[in-house]
């Protein structure tokens, strides 16, 4: 076509008596308020899912014609100004300060975090890590606790997604207009739009700070890509987990350092900040770097920084953990230290590590610049325990200071409409309001069979609908023929009794394990093509691009996808994404997730089906450790004794099937007169009433502020009391500590009974060469345990030591009389550790020693 093609665009006027949408399109409050945007689907429901479900940008697409009907129509402004209303007032309301146990004056909370995934119109996540934080966030909004995010603006985002006919992962980009984002500039009182600066390399790189509303909160995102920059430094937040490792640095100094001295020039003053995950460590240097410019020493001003900061891992696998080589670490960050008034090679050590090999562990300075750390379910705190065992070397793993706080999902986003408004039928509207108490919701139970199973088949349907719609285009771009379409889409076509459908969706990465279902093709084969019984399997995930191995799993999908004994009943989905998760999750009848154990750290996904009454089917690692009852799904256990992945797989493989064989299909097909099955929808319904009130974000976040933002905050201002008294005085206490220790050990004052009756006390003496400590700063103790029937050590009671002076070769001496409340045989222990009552945790220094 001759000429050159200009676009244009040609905005509408929006309406006087509509005028307050653009106020709802630019708070991402939408993205959890389903009235809000039941507005913008009424107005032109094509035109919504074509602008990607963005309201702002359907905004400027909108026909007049359309918008000045609304303007006139009774039914809409009715829905508009109910809509309104809900949002005013709930901008108005400020929640009880008691229900969080934080003063909104003086608690603010500041969350940092690589991404961030409220919903698909802002496009700067990538997957699990980023969605958790959005969850977080909004939760945050609904609790009203203070509290503001930091993240980056990323103009790409993550990378977009097409499989072509090969099974190829293909890779692209979908560049956002900053004019399409619910984003506004943040401007200084002079009206300017403020900009803030990190240190480069003989540089200074300049930040434009991004203003995103969010309900009752405020995220703020920092933006490179302006013109007091260079050309590559504009390009710097340009892509998510984009470039090389030297980018990478980059985007961490940016976020860490860089978002501090944006809230500094906000005039926001935090009293915890919490980093999720080691991204944002570098946050740690530049709070320490304030310090010391008021003259306090490094080490004073790393206990502050550290009383007041929380850490929370998400991976339990290696590569998921940051490691900067000596040299990149080294040319960005020595011209830092000079202001942090430490050297390089003390820096070094702050982020050393048994995996770094001489580079730099972002987990590691997380760790060691925050006092209250934590994984995120049971199982993966244990593991978080292990791994980072390294920091308090002394300190048996299971007691070291890593707590856990398990994953939940924000209801209101992931809760499909259907259920929500089948709720508010049967329960009111005050469920909402329940969300944290499990006895409230036993009332699923008495949910008729016949609704439940309708508001289930009805999602299924929509869901079948929707991945019918994507796979079809899928098909014909990869040229596949019409003919063969309808055969690979046959099974997409929902009736009363099946099939039974069966979800993959999540990040391909090889220890998640996708291919599990395939260890034995045959098997499977006779599973998904019993014609009284159909299956169907879809799988849809993305893998990182420079994961090698996880784009070999969906090119494993595809092929098996293709071969003629699985055409039609496995199907792989192109560009998952949030849309298409949530289609997912509320409309699928089984969530699968196979992960080798121990290395999920979560899985909120199997939570988000959970609450939609989608039945589990999973290994039983990550949230499903705690989540699994017996009655509401199923769960796999781990081979743990098989040391060769391969048998491990099998044997798991194995197992998967059989229970797919011998208890899932039989019971999903178990109909009576009814036309469905009631043991199916009495698990169905008891993996919503279980996941309701437990594994919610609600739940989590309040978690979080009573047991970690809390005692944060009321810890850092005790050190920082007193022009910091309370940190000069700690720091230099475990300065003191740090150097006795080495020649700290512990002998017996008195021989130790073999045999004691009842009520009879146990009196023993230890003695301690304390090597210039005094009795004050150490703890002794003894523990009481037994073995069970497989030799593993019970912990039954700890009973401390009273000091008693020191004998005359300046030994301290230490006496024990108690009484133990165990009977039996029992083994004895004896240890001693440092203690000081401004320590978080009794055993933050690392340092104990064994009798």
């Amino acid at each position: 076509m001759p000429g050159t093609r200009y676009p244009l665009e040609v905005q509408p006027l929006i309406p006087q008596r509509l005028e307050r949408l653009t106020e709802l399109a630019a708070d991402l409050l939408y993205s959890w308020n389903r009235p809000i945007r039941a507005l913008f689907v009424r107005l032109d429901p094509a035109l919504w899912e074509r602008c990607g479900r963005n309201p702002k940008l359907m905004l400027r697409r909108v026909a007049q014609a359309r918008l000045d009907e609304a303007a006139q129509d009774p039914l809409f402004l009715e829905e508009y100004q109910r809509a309104l209303s809900l949002y005013d007032t709930y901008h108005a309301v400020r929640l009880s300060a008691k229900l969080t146990d934080l003063d909104p004056k003086t608690d603010l909370v500041a969350y940092f975090c690589a991404e961030f995934g409220f919903h698909e119109s802002l496009q700067i996540y990538s997957g699990g890590l980023g969605i958790l934080a959005g969850d977080h966030c909004k939760a945050a909004s609904d609790l009203g606790l203070p509290f503001v995010a930091v993240g980056l603006l990323y103009r790409q985002g993550y990378f977009t997604q097409t499989i072509d006919a090969q099974g190829n992962q293909i890779v692209g980009t979908a560049p956002a207009l900053l004019a399409d984002l619910p984003v506004s500039p943040v401007c200084d009182p002079g009206g300017c739009e403020l900009r803030v600066s990190v240190p480069f390399p003989g540089r200074a790189v300049a930040l434009k700070v991004w203003r995103v509303a969010a309900g009752r909160i405020c995220l703020y995102l920092l933006d490179s890509d302006i013109p007091d920059n260079a050309d590559a430094d504009r390009g710097i937040t340009c892509q998510l987990y984009g470039g090389d490792r030297e980018t990478r640095l980059q985007q961490e100094i940016v976020l860490g350092i860089g978002g501090v001295r944006a809230l500094r020039a906000l005039g926001l003053d935090p009293a915890v900040w919490h980093i999720n995950e080691g991204h944002p460590a570098f946050q740690i240097l530049e709070r320490c770097r304030e310090h010391t410019a008021l003259g306090r020493d490094f080490d004073t001003a790393l206990e502050i920084v550290a009383a007041g900061t929380v850490f929370t891992t998400h991976t339990p696998v290696p590569a998921g953990h940051d490691i900067f080589d000596e040299e990149l670490f080294g040319r960005y960050l020595d011209p830092y230290v000079a202001e942090l008034g430490v050297g390089l090679a003390e820096l070094k050590s702050l982020g050393s590590s048994p995996i770094s090999q001489g580079g730099f562990n972002m987990t590691a300075l997380a760790l060691r610049g925050s006092r209250r750390h934590n994984g995120v379910s049971r199982i993966h705190g244990g593991v978080a325990s292990r791994m980072e065992a390294y920091v308090w070397p002394q300190i048996p793993w299971a007691e070291n200071p890593v707590g856990h706080v398990t994953n939940g999902v924000h209801v209101a986003t992931f809760l499909a409409h259907e259920w929500s408004s089948l709720f508010d039928v049967r329960f009111g509207s005050e469920w909402r309001n329940k969300l944290t108490e499990p006895g409230y919701w036993e009332r699923i139970d008495a949910i008729p069979d016949h609704s439940y199973w309708s508001v289930h088949q009805s999602l299924k349907g929509t869901m079948l609908e929707a991945v019918k719609s994507r796979v079809t285009r899928q098909y014909r771009r990869n040229g596949v023929g019409e003919s063969l379409i309808r055969q690979l889409t046959r099974q997409l076509e929902p009736d009363a009794k099946g099939p039974l459908v069966i979800g993959f969706a999540r990040r391909f990465a090889t220890y998640k394990r996708a291919d599990l279902l395939f260890e034995d093709p045959a098997r499977l084969e006779r599973l998904l093509n019993d014609p009284e019984r159909p299956v169907l399997l879809l799988f849809a995930g993305k893998a990182h691009p420079h994961d090698h191995p996880g784009q070999n799993l969906i090119r494993l999908i595809h092929e098996f996808s293709r071969r003629r004994e699985f055409a039609g009943k496995i199907i792989l989905i192109e560009g998952y994404d949030l849309a298409l998760a949530r289609r997912l999750v509320t409309g699928v009848d089984i969530w699968l997730n196979t992960p080798e154990y121990p290395l999920e750290a979560s899985g909120t996904s199997g939570q988000k089906a959970a609450i939609n009454g989608v039945i589990n089917l999973s290994i039983l690692d990550g949230w499903w450790g705690e989540g699994y009852a017996g009655d509401n799904g199923w769960g796999i256990c781990p081979h743990k004794g098989l040391i060769d992945h391969d048998q491990r797989a099998r044997e798991e493989g194995t197992e998967l099937l059989d229970v797919l064989e011998q208890q899932v299909v039989p019971l999903y097909f178990e109909a009576a007169e009814h036309g469905y099955s009631r043991p199916w929808i009495a698990m169905s319904k008891a993996a919503m009433r279980r996941a309701m009130p437990v594994f919610n974000a609600e739940r989590m976040v309040l978690e979080y502020a009573r047991d970690y933002y809390h005692k944060a905050a009321r810890h850092a201002r005790l050190l920082s009391a007193g022009d910091a008294a309370g940190g000069r005085t700690l720091a230099s206490w475990k300065r003191q500590v740090m150097a006795a220790w080495p020649g700290v050990w512990l002998e017996r004052g008195r021989d130790i009974p073999e045999a004691l009756h009842v009520g009879e006390p146990l009196r023993l003496t230890v003695l301690v060469h304390g090597n210039g400590l005094g009795p004050d700063d150490l703890i002794v103790e003894c523990l009481f345990e037994t073995l069970d029937d497989i030799g593993e050590t019970i912990r039954r009671e700890e009973a401390r030591f009273v000091a008693d002076g020191a004998d005359d070769e300046g030994r301290l001496v230490f006496r024990l009389d108690h009484k133990p409340q165990t009977a039996g045989s029992q083994i004895l222990r004896i240890r001693a550790y440092p203690y000081h009552t401004l320590l978080a945790h009794r055993f933050e220094t690392g340092c104990m020693v064994w009798l």
